[in-house]
């Protein structure tokens, strides 16, 4: 079986710095993928077998001056203390070798930005000297040697990382960012160095001596700042796990040989008996021994209203428990709790990348090149027209500049990351980018009947006899020996109503027909029609209530007494709360709505009826379900099958779309695109708006990030200047690079505003 490994990598600075690392980490040879995602700064590798950890470190150093950050646990996921530990960590914040990396990279940023804005504010004096005349009184050769003294350590100190990140492409022959703001900023310092230390040269030529340090240091200044206000923005965007791992308690409360002691989340053993009080949050997943209470489940749901919670109950690690105090025995620690479940699934689809991203990423791989090429034809061109240098050489500069492909790199992953983790804080678990996209253009759902649009368990609807209470008195006494789902609801509904019940003697069941017993001396007999008429009862004083009741899509159970028909107990699988509505809302968003059921025509009819649903197939098996779907997709259909995910998964894996309910306690991943932890199928309209809503923003974000270079670069080259005198200063194209970037980011985060409801 596969594994994923999902790594954090410092040192990127675009869409090609990912690209050069994926390169790299495809040609280690039990590597079955890559993806490294610019947004996240996370490498995501596949393989079947067991990686170095120095292997992947090479190969990533290979790239250029990139660093694997080594999480504090295993990074193969392997062990439940190293995942409870990674847990307890994240959510102290400062334990966080990854954040603690990322925090000092943006401090650096800051740092560089405010220094070089400092030396700015000489240069932008410089810029404007025709209005401080008192410059001009400076000779000129002291004024470039103190341009100079300025301008050098913003080149090296905020240069430093381009030249690197210039240096490592070239040693691979490929060009990234850092090569066209390395060779943009350079080629204004050198110059500027030149005519300042060897005015003679110029002289000699003809050449009017000038410098443009200016250039030089307010593009970097600026480009400095954008990473920083990037970087800030990026980190907005995965705020989604930091909250989920910030979730995990970090201690628990351990019951041992009578004695409570508080331990740490990581020394919490399986079988362990924990306490948990009012307002306490749960250590890990479990199941209540003694005590109930009412239990704050929106941080794995959505879902705001607590839920009661008795001896039986499973409860979830990280919820908060509202009210009573309890006992739990712990069944899942570690990697194997639901949240730990959930911040993987999370990690997994943010470093994914979807298919709309592939555009992207070609045109990044063609584009620095073709961007060189470009800044060297138009600094030729503007020669050969007999041009001054100093516009031919600006042009050619802020080609360069202006067209570095940030933002197209930012535009998908961003969008994806922020989209992912809005959905998971909202019960809606998204397994990977391709499914969010795919989830778009759906126009079609089948769902599910059993367990789907109803609870899945039958409940008692209606009582009809002249002795109700004595009807279901006598038929829950005499069905507590059976072990049928219908019996077991009678049952149930007889101890919710505080009837105490009778043992039954010379109990004997007939599969598949009914049941007698003897309740305090007489002889009961349940079951269906057929079987009561073969004891001799007569049937004909309910005939009519029957045939309402079974047109009703209810089940109904013949009770005697003796040889005397003694009524009816009908029963249903009941709709869940919300089922109507959620349908309607599938609905109105234009999607054809079909629902699939094992059961009979007239109670599938039934619940449709209910629900609002025209569509449906009945009698279908589980393993014909495929058909069905298989079968809308011939149709040109988009199809997504919504299941309780376990005898539905060949169905829910043939699907465009399969989307599992899950139960909270046991999220059904395996063979579903999307869980919906709640089971509240009012979330699946509320998944496809979030699609739609993700897709929307990443075609804006790129079609913002074509226009951008679309229109910027042949406005840097100057063809607007023979007509109006344009000219895109390369200061004016390093500020719009960075809010290009800046933009598509803060664009992305218009996504955490997104409301399920």
């Amino acid at each position: 079986m596969s594994k994923k490994i999902i790594l954090p990598i410092s040192g990127m600075h675009c869409a090609s710095c990912a690209l050069n690392i994926e390169y790299q980490l495809k040609k280690i040879p039990q590597v079955k993928s890559a993806f490294v995602n610019f947004a996240s700064e996370k490498a995501t590798i596949e393989t079947d077998e067991v990686v170095p950890m120095a292997e992947i470190k090479k190969a990533v150093s290979a790239a250029g001056s990139y660093q694997v950050i080594e999480q504090t646990s295993d990074y193969h996921h392997g062990s439940h203390d190293s995942a409870q530990n990674k847990m307890a960590e994240a959510s102290g914040g400062e334990h966080d070798h990854a954040a603690m990396l990322k925090a000092k990279d943006i401090a650096l940023l800051k740092k560089k930005t405010i220094f070089g804005v400092v030396i700015s504010i000489f240069f932008s004096f410089v810029i404007f000297e025709a209005v401080l005349p008192f410059m001009t009184l400076i000779p000129k050769n002291i004024y470039f040697a103190l341009q100079l003294i300025l301008a050098t350590p913003i080149q090296l100190w905020l240069g430093a990382q381009f030249y690197r990140g210039a240096w490592a492409g070239l040693k691979r022959f490929s060009a990234n960012m850092d090569t066209l703001i390395a060779v943009g900023t350079s080629a204004a310092y050198l110059y500027s160095v030149i005519a300042t230390l060897l005015p003679e040269f110029f002289r000699a030529t003809g050449l009017e001596i000038n410098v443009y340090f200016d250039a030089a240091v307010i593009i970097l200044t600026l480009i400095v700042l954008g990473k920083y206000l990037e970087a800030s923005a990026k980190g907005r965007t995965s705020e989604a796990i930091k909250r989920l791992a910030g979730l995990a308690a970090k201690t628990a409360h351990l019951l041992e040989n009578g004695e409570e002691k508080e331990i740490p989340i990581a020394e919490v053993k399986v079988n362990d008996i924990l306490i948990v009080r009012p307002g306490e949050k749960i250590p890990v997943d479990g199941m209540i021994t003694e005590g109930e209470s009412a239990i704050d489940e929106s941080m794995i749901s959505g879902e705001s209203i607590p839920v009661d919670k008795k001896a039986g109950d499973q409860v979830i690690g990280a919820t908060i428990n509202k009210s009573g105090l309890f006992k739990f025995r712990t069944t899942k620690i570690g990697q194997d709790t639901v949240l730990a479940q959930i911040i993987k699934l999370v990690e997994e689809a943010q470093g994914s990348r979807a298919p709309i991203q592939k555009l992207a990423d070609v045109i990044s791989s063609y584009f620095v090149p073709t961007v060189i090429a470009i800044s060297i034809i138009t600094l030729i061109v503007w020669l050969l027209a007999s041009q001054p240098f100093a516009l031919a050489f600006f042009a050619f500069i802020a080609v360069l500049i202006v067209a570095c492909p940030c933002a197209l790199g930012l535009a998908t992953p961003t969008a994806i990351i922020v989209g992912t983790g809005r959905g998971a804080e909202n019960g809606i678990l998204i397994r990977d980018a391709e499914s969010l996209e795919k989830m778009e253009k759906i126009n079609a759902i089948i769902l599910d009947k059993t367990g789907t649009l109803t609870k899945g368990e039958p409940q008692v609807t209606d009582l009809i006899g002249t002795d109700q209470k004595q009807l279901l008195l006598l038929s829950a006494s005499a069905e507590q020996g059976s072990e049928h789902p219908l019996g077991q609801a009678i049952v149930k509904k007889a101890k919710a109503d505080g009837l105490k019940l009778i043992d039954p003697k010379n109990f004997k069941a007939f599969s598949g027909f009914g049941l007698m017993a003897e309740i305090s001396g007489q002889k009961i007999a349940i079951g269906k029609p057929k079987f009561l008429a073969d004891l001799g009862i007569d049937l004909s004083g309910f005939t009519n209530q029957a045939d309402d009741l079974a047109s009703g899509g209810k089940t109904v159970v013949y009770v005697a007494v003796g040889e005397k028909l003694l009524g009816l107990i009908a029963l249903a699988d009941t709709l869940k709360e919300g089922s109507k509505q959620a349908v309607s809302e599938l609905q109105n968003l234009g999607l054809e709505v079909i629902m699939i059921t094992g059961d009979n025509q007239q109670t599938a009819k039934a619940i449709g009826q209910q629900v609002g649903i025209t569509q449906i197939q009945a009698e279908v098996l589980p393993e014909n379900k495929v058909a069905e779907v298989e079968k809308l997709q011939k149709l040109g259909k988009k199809v997504i099958m919504v299941g309780d995910g376990i005898n539905d998964a060949p169905a829910l894996a043939a699907a465009d779309i399969g989307m599992a309910i899950g139960s909270g306690t046991d999220v059904a991943m395996e063979a579903a695109d999307i869980t919906l932890v709640s089971g509240d199928l009012r979330k699946i309209a509320a998944a496809i708006k979030l699609s739609r809503k993700t897709m929307s923003t990443i075609k804006w974000n790129l079609f913002w990030a074509f226009i951008y270079n679309i229109l910027g670069i042949p406005v840097a080259a100057g063809v607007l200047y023979p007509f109006w005198g344009i000219l895109l200063h390369p200061v004016i194209a390093s500020a719009a690079m960075a809010f290009s970037s800046v933009f598509v980011v803060t664009n992305s985060l218009r996504l955490k505003k997104f409301r399920v409801d």
